[in-house]
């Protein structure tokens, strides 16, 4: 199926049950939870030939701990879980392809935790540059610091310390 969400519109909603595989064919989603303060905290982007969800809801039937919405006007195909899965029997290169996908997600966390927790807001800031370069313009200086754990005036500077080296 496919489905078109302007931008702001939800994905999913803290509380609710994921069920279902989403492709990202255009735009930009973020996964999100926010705190008993409300300050929102950004997880992750979705863009263009990429995938998104919560696989722990999935998984576990459990409802989720996180939104998610669009940045952007977005158009996804969704597949409902017992339909991919019966596509992954029955397409082996389908099931190679998402297994791949899963490596490639797991080995992006594991990168993500150890600059969450290693590197400086320079370094966090450079490393997302350099992984997500055309993130950079597409997306509100709140979120690209909500997403690296700084404060938009710490990335403001951040952004002006770069841009002069450069």
């Amino acid at each position: 199926m496919i489905k078109k969400l302007k931008k702001k519109q939800f994905l999913l909603q803290e509380g609710d049950v994921w069920q279902l595989n989403v492709f990202v064919a255009s735009g930009c989603l973020r996964i999100y939870s926010v705190d008993a303060k409300g300050t929102e905290h950004i997880l992750n982007f979705a863009v263009e030939n990429g995938w998104t969800g919560d696989r722990q809801s999935l998984i576990s039937g459990k409802p989720s701990s996180f939104n998610i919405d669009a940045v952007e006007d977005s158009v996804l195909v969704i597949i409902k879980e017992e339909h991919f899965e019966q596509l992954r029997r029955e397409i082996p290169l389908f099931d190679h392809m998402v297994n791949e996908i899963l490596h490639r997600g797991f080995i992006a966390a594991q990168q993500r935790i150890h600059a969450a927790i290693s590197y400086s807001a320079e370094e966090k800031y450079l490393h997302f540059l350099t992984n997500y370069p055309s993130l950079n313009t597409r997306l509100p200086q709140s979120m690209i610091a909500s997403y690296l754990g700084i404060s938009a005036e710490t990335l403001s500077r951040m952004r002006n310390k770069v841009a002069r080296k450069r």
